[in-house]
């Protein structure tokens, strides 16, 4: 049984299956990527509910694993070497994850790094507008008399949603035919994009038919579905 003692985490979520990858997380769109790709893979794994309402992302416990104080983070007891290894950064996890179970990624090396410009293109872009848009629509930004900022968000994440739109002409997802880790990371920011953050009719939404059809199948799989809901909100 491995020995996952000298981690400070595990103090304050105690891991009951310490063999069992550790995820610390919450179901946001960050979150639930790497909900979502555990499920997909068939890792067993052990889900704890990392609480903003309480601070915990602030705790010691949790900084000693992710010093930027952002989830998801994972402790997995098996990793390389067959040391444990503490990540944090959900791209870095979802490259992990797949390199450690051969899935989701082409092994191919050219369309191996195809896929990895479009993880960035998520880590760098959707995610960080879409995110900002999300603040000055949905949260304590909407209360700016000024609506320029908002606005800017508004425009560049609906240029981004165009840029998707085009490549998935022809395509069943981002690499083809073949779903990966890139679907995974886009696909549950434009779901909170459009859900959550109801920011839909903003950036017109209807007119991006296609990502708007991958969206629909890609939450229709069952693995997405029940990641969506991974760590239960207590």
């Amino acid at each position: 049984m491995p020995d996952l003692s000298a981690f400070p985490i595990t103090e304050k979520w105690p891991a009951t299956q310490p063999d069992r990858l550790q995820l610390y997380s919450l179901p946001t769109p960050n979150g639930v990527k790497v909900s979502i790709m555990l499920e997909e893979i068939g890792l067993p794994y052990e889900p704890h509910l990392v609480s903003f309402e309480t601070n915990d992302q602030l705790s010691p416990a949790f900084l000693s694993l992710n010093p930027n104080n952002k989830i998801p983070a994972i402790l997995d007891p098996n990793g390389p070497g067959g040391k444990p290894l503490a990540l944090f950064e959900s791209g870095a996890i979802l490259l992990y994850l797949a390199d450690k179970s051969g899935q989701l990624i082409p092994s191919d090396p050219a369309r191996r790094y195809e896929t990895i410009q479009w993880l960035m293109f998520q880590m760098g872009g959707i995610g960080p507008m879409f995110g900002q848009l999300g603040f000055f629509h949905a949260f304590a930004g909407k209360d700016y008399e000024d609506k320029r900022p908002r606005d800017r968000y508004v425009n560049e994440s609906a240029r981004l949603l165009g840029v998707l739109d085009k490549h998935l002409e022809n395509r069943q997802w981002i690499m083809g035919d073949d779903y990966s880790i890139a679907d995974i990371a886009i696909f549950p920011w434009v779901r909170n994009l459009v859900g959550f953050y109801a920011a839909g009719e903003l950036v017109q939404f209807e007119r991006f038919t296609q990502v708007k059809r991958v969206l629909e199948q890609f939450v229709a799989r069952p693995a997405v579905e029940r990641g969506l809901a991974i760590p239960k909100r207590g």
